[in-house]
């Protein structure tokens, strides 16, 4: 009789567990739908492959548990190490500004969480992301591993070296601000390939800034105002 009530708690239990986590993931969908049509349709993302990617992929999972309810909220998130998961319009701006095309090759600065990774990981061929803060480079690697993201590779390094050995990239995302753009990340940027990164004061705010490769050389163009955490190691001796 006692094994008997048991089991059937037990079942209730199982049900009751299943049918809150159905209910989560709903509330969680209703989230994101509701974060892509106010904060990024609202102010002007227009690409659909950006915004069918926003609207997917479940950023609460990319946070600690205590954050999951302000994972749908437009500002960033601290993600541990003084590091932060960038704003999701941000997010989209900086996908959408650089063109991607599904035959892309791209590199990542700044892995952080491996958010911005899965994102652009849905939209090209191939994503190459580093990270400079080992335990974040981990992270990163072992959530994108389990959400089955195979066509990323994570390495733990100083971006500001960029990664030669998969060079030249047809697109370079840059996730934390510096003054200058790091010579050996030009050099690695395909002609015609697109490169964006906070650019200017690591202190205050900087412009979000689109460059362009042609003829060897960068063409730029100021977006908007951003303030993102700023690059570190060997970014800070050239100052």
């Amino acid at each position: 009789m006692k094994i008997k009530t048991l089991c059937v708690l037990l079942f209730f239990a199982v049900m009751w567990i299943s049918a809150f986590s159905v209910q989560s993931q709903e509330l969680y969908e209703k989230r994101r739908k509701s974060m892509v049509q106010h904060d990024m349709k609202g102010r002007g993302i227009k690409d659909k492959k950006v915004l069918g990617v926003m609207e997917k992929i479940p950023r609460h999972l990319f946070v600690d548990d205590s954050l999951k309810d302000k994972a749908y909220e437009d500002y960033p998130l601290p993600i541990g190490e003084g590091q932060t998961i960038s704003q999701p319009y941000v997010v989209a701006l900086m996908t959408e500004s650089l063109r991607l095309k599904s035959t892309d090759r791209v590199l990542e600065i700044g892995a952080g969480s491996g958010y911005q990774a899965a994102v652009l990981a849905e939209i090209v061929k191939e994503v190459y992301t580093l990270e400079i803060r080992k335990g974040l480079a981990d992270k990163a690697g072992m959530r994108l591993r389990e959400l089955g993201y195979k066509n990323v590779k994570v390495k733990y390094g100083d971006g500001y070296f960029g990664w030669e050995e998969y060079a030249p990239f047809d697109a370079i995302i840059i996730t934390a601000s510096a003054n200058h753009i790091p010579p050996p990340l030009i050099k690695q940027l395909r002609e015609n390939g697109r490169l964006i990164i906070p650019l200017g004061s690591t202190v205050y705010y900087q412009s979000l800034t689109l460059a362009t490769k042609k003829k060897g050389e960068l063409v730029l163009d100021q977006l908007t105002p951003v303030a993102f955490v700023p690059m570190i190691g060997e970014v800070q001796k050239k100052r």
